[in-house]
């Protein structure tokens, strides 16, 4: 078995990928995927984090990084990216540092108040944010940093998670496969155990397509779908029916620059779109 370089080498240009990331991190610590602007943001630096971990390779001067994503954290910052910020800082070794900003969530996140951030911008998405947005993040923050909720909050958690629930998935009129992650994911970090679903399965291309859709019997196949997709699949103890096509769906993904867009049709790359197409080639090999 060689190094993750080498594994997810064989199937795109991981090098073009790390030097399309390093060009565009800036002197303060963070990240900003249009290289010419020195318009450095959470998200940008989250994803730049994440891939580099992914890789497992050494993230360069770690400790700015650190400080940008720490100061990022203030009362006007969107709670999604908020959530963002705490992850980066736990992958980097700054736990303890995170736990300190806690508290802040709980002013634009409240499930004893309701507050579930719906609609409230900040969204990470391309389009228009799902219900379950910031109650995904935000529960996915507090697993990485060790912090938990109390029984009641987790309660009106689950109470606002189910209340998209469509038979075995979840969405607002119909299913869809990011709803359907984030609910399930969210409740499994909570605790609890949701019923098994066929929806991943069923928004599942292969033939001429590979990849995922985010409604069934739909086309053309997307990155987002198909990295939540590939992450249901995971997490409920499923196979997918054609690694081997979902790997070259995303090969076709990549741009001159390195990075990914999101669909076969022309697309910018960014950051989120890199580091998506990445994970779901680090998922597919383990089934070659």
């Amino acid at each position: 078995m060689g190094s993750k370089l080498e594994e997810i080498g064989r199937f795109i240009s991981i090098g073009r990928v790390l030097e399309y990331i390093g060009e565009r991190r800036h002197e303060d610590g963070g990240y900003c995927f249009v290289s010419m602007l020195d318009d450095t943001n959470v998200n940008d630096t989250y994803y730049a984090v994440k891939t580099y971990d992914l890789l497992n390779v050494e993230i360069p001067e770690k400790e700015r990084t650190v400080e940008f994503l720490e100061k990022a954290i203030q009362p006007q910052t969107a709670v999604v990216a908020i959530a963002m910020a705490l992850e980066g800082l736990a992958i980097l070794g700054a736990s303890d540092l995170a736990r300190e900003h806690v508290e802040i969530v709980f002013t634009k996140y409240n499930p004893l108040e309701g507050k579930f951030a719906v609609g409230l911008g900040g969204s990470e998405e391309f389009g228009t944010a799902t219900p379950l947005e910031a109650t995904y993040w935000v529960v996915k923050a507090f697993s990485s940093i060790g912090e938990s909720f109390d029984t009641e909050e987790r309660e009106r958690i689950r109470e606002f998670v189910m209340a998209y629930r469509k038979g075995t998935a979840y969405g607002v009129r119909d299913p869809t496969t990011t709803m359907t992650y984030q609910a399930l994911y969210s409740l499994r970090a909570l605790g609890y155990r949701p019923p098994r679903t066929d929806h991943f399965k069923r928004v599942e291309l292969c033939g001429d397509w590979g990849g995922f859709t985010e409604v069934p019997y739909s086309l053309p196949p997307y990155l987002e779908p198909t990295f939540y997709g590939t992450r249901g699949l995971e997490l409920s103890g499923q196979l997918p029916d054609c690694p081997r096509r979902h790997i070259y769906f995303i090969r076709q993904l990549q741009n001159p620059n390195g990075g990914f867009r999101r669909s076969l049709e022309l697309g910018i790359s960014n950051f989120q779109n890199t580091y998506r197409a990445v994970a779901v080639v680090d998922a597919m090999i383990k089934y070659l």
